[in-house]
């Protein structure tokens, strides 16, 4: 879903800019609600973990392979505005260092990718989470459902973008049913991933699944023929208190694994995007990448003959500068929350 230079005009990709950056300066206010003492410092690491995993292109069908957008993953995790930074963040550094996006197509994969996957399937995700069980099994339900839904949103955003400002004269329909029929097929493995994703951090951290707080039933016990609310058998520990440490280097490390070794065996073929740009003619207008001759370009090190270490070392360099970046945005957007804040009443009278 990586859209190139010279697939849309420059009129329309200035106006995705436009929208891109009011939504990332909406999402930096917005973010200050969501971070706090847990989630801060794991923001940089989804966003580093969606970047590892986006490397990971796996098969659907007719030759076309696809990968997570993430949009919705991060938006159950951290919380909309925090997602759409995320993607935000991951996207800035696939095409700065890995030539991966056009440059100033940067406002269309940002206002597609991040914002249009993180609303449609956070909208949806809280709608399902009112109307299911209060369990931690409806949470990983709603994500799948989410996440499915999320990525033919962004192939019809694209189809949209394309109908208004596409540099080549291909029918819309041809567009629309290409874009939507193999991202229905992407949405499933989004799907998936997600859902396994959200699932294994609850059944370790609920509280650091911002759309599982307050989901949580209180215990009932039948007493004179009535239901009422079981008293706590302890007082849980503050979450403020609670380490993220573990689950920050547990992360991390899976973000590396993924991206430095498992990415050697993702599939080679074009994704949902590349097969129907080639197919249907969209890509004849492509313009080389205004970083094509990065050292890290086409996820690969430069110099480096060895395919698998190249592709290796690449994954790890774009992981360790994805969460240095991420970790670095979403600390100062902490801090000014911190600032923010007024002080705690009383002091000298």
């Amino acid at each position: 879903m990586h859209v190139p230079d010279g697939f849309i005009d420059l009129p329309v990709s200035a106006a995705t800019g436009a929208v891109a950056a009011g939504a990332v300066a909406v999402s930096l206010r917005g973010a200050r609600r969501e971070l706090d003492e847990r989630t801060a410092p794991l923001a940089g690491l989804v966003a580093a973990f969606i970047f590892a995993v986006q490397m990971l292109n796996f098969p659907v069908a007719a030759g076309t392979s696809g990968h997570l957008l993430g949009g919705a993953l991060a938006a159950i995790l951290v919380g909309p505005y925090t997602g759409v930074l995320c993607i935000s963040v991951v996207l800035l550094m696939q095409g700065i260092l890995f030539a991966d996006g056009g440059l100033t197509a940067l406002g269309v994969n940002i206002t597609d990718m991040a914002v249009v996957t993180t609303v449609v399937a956070y909208a949806l995700f809280r709608t399902l989470v009112k109307l299911l069980p209060r369990t931690r099994r409806s949470v990983t339900v709603a994500s799948f459902v989410a996440a499915l839904v999320s990525v033919p949103a962004a192939a019809l955003g694209f189809t949209l973008f394309y109908w208004i400002g596409g540099t080549t004269d291909i029918p819309i329909g041809k567009v629309l049913t290409g874009m939507v029929g193999v991202h229905v097929l992407i949405g499933i493995g989004e799907a998936a991933i997600t859902a396994l994703t959200v699932g294994a951090v609850i059944a370790v951290r609920p509280d650091l699944v911002y759309g599982a707080r307050g989901l949580s039933a209180p215990l009932k016990l039948r007493v004179g023929g009535e239901l009422v609310d079981a008293a706590p058998a302890s007082e849980p520990a503050p979450t403020a208190a609670r380490s993220t440490r573990k689950v920050w280097a547990t992360g991390l490390v899976t973000a590396l694994v993924l991206a430095g070794f498992v990415s050697f065996y993702a599939s080679a073929s074009p994704d949902g995007l590349e097969k129907v740009a080639a197919d249907q003619g969209i890509d004849r207008k492509t313009e080389p990448h205004h970083t094509a001759d990065s050292p890290l370009a086409d996820y690969g090190v430069k110099d480096v003959d060895d395919a698998r270490i190249s592709g290796g070392l690449a994954g790890v360099i774009g992981v360790g500068a994805t969460v240095v970046v991420g970790s670095g945005v979403f600390w100062a957007v902490r801090r000014r929350r911190t600032a923010a804040e007024p002080a705690p009443a009383g002091g000298n009278v």
